[in-house]
C-alpha cells in the first residue's frame, strides 16, 4: 500500500465508456492506477440499450472482494444459495468471491459504485447451481 498513489476523479471530468456489457456505460475512477491494480472502482450505469447478454447467464467473477451500492435504480438477481435478491437505490453488496449468480433485469435507470479486487478480475460463464430457483 506504500507504492500506492493518491488520486482524485472529478465528476466535472468524467470519460463514460463501453465496458464487459453494452447495455452499460462505465465511469473508471482511477483507482485501479493508484493501487496499482489491486483493486478497481467503477460507476456502471445503463444507457437504454436493451439486448440479452452473457452476463443474464450464470456466471462468477475470479475476484478476491466485490462491493456493490446502488445509486439509482434497481435490479433482480439470482445468487448461488441465496436465491433471488433485489437491489435498489441505497442497497450495498458484499458479493462474496465465486459466488455463481446471473442478472434477471434491471431498471432503465440503473446505477451502482462497484469496488473490486484485484482489478483485472475475469468473468466467466458456468453451469447453473442446484439451488437455481428461476428459469433462464
Amino acid at each position: 500500500m506504500e507504492k500506492w498513489d493518491f488520486s482524485i476523479n472529478k465528476a466535472a471530468d468524467a470519460v463514460w465508456t463501453e465496458g464487459l456489457r453494452e447495455i452499460f456505460e462505465y465511469r473508471d475512477l482511477g483507482i485501479k492506477e493508484a493501487t496499482k491494480g489491486d483493486y478497481i472502482a467503477h460507476i456502471v450505469k445503463a444507457n437504454g440499450k436493451e439486448m440479452k447478454d452473457d452476463v443474464q447467464h450464470w456466471h462468477v467473477h475470479d475476484c478476491t472482494f466485490q462491493f456493490v451500492m446502488v445509486l439509482n435504480g434497481w435490479a433482480e438477481f439470482e445468487y448461488e444459495g441465496e436465491g433471488v435478491r433485489r437491489i435498489e437505490k441505497g442497497d450495498v453488496l458484499n458479493q462474496r468471491p465465486g459466488i455463481k449468480h446471473r442478472e434477471i433485469a434491471c431498471s432503465k435507470d440503473f446505477e451502482v459504485l462497484e469496488i473490486v479486487s484485484p482489478a483485472n478480475f475475469e468473468t466467466r460463464i458456468v453451469d447453473a447451481p442446484d439451488s437455481a430457483e428461476a428459469a433462464e
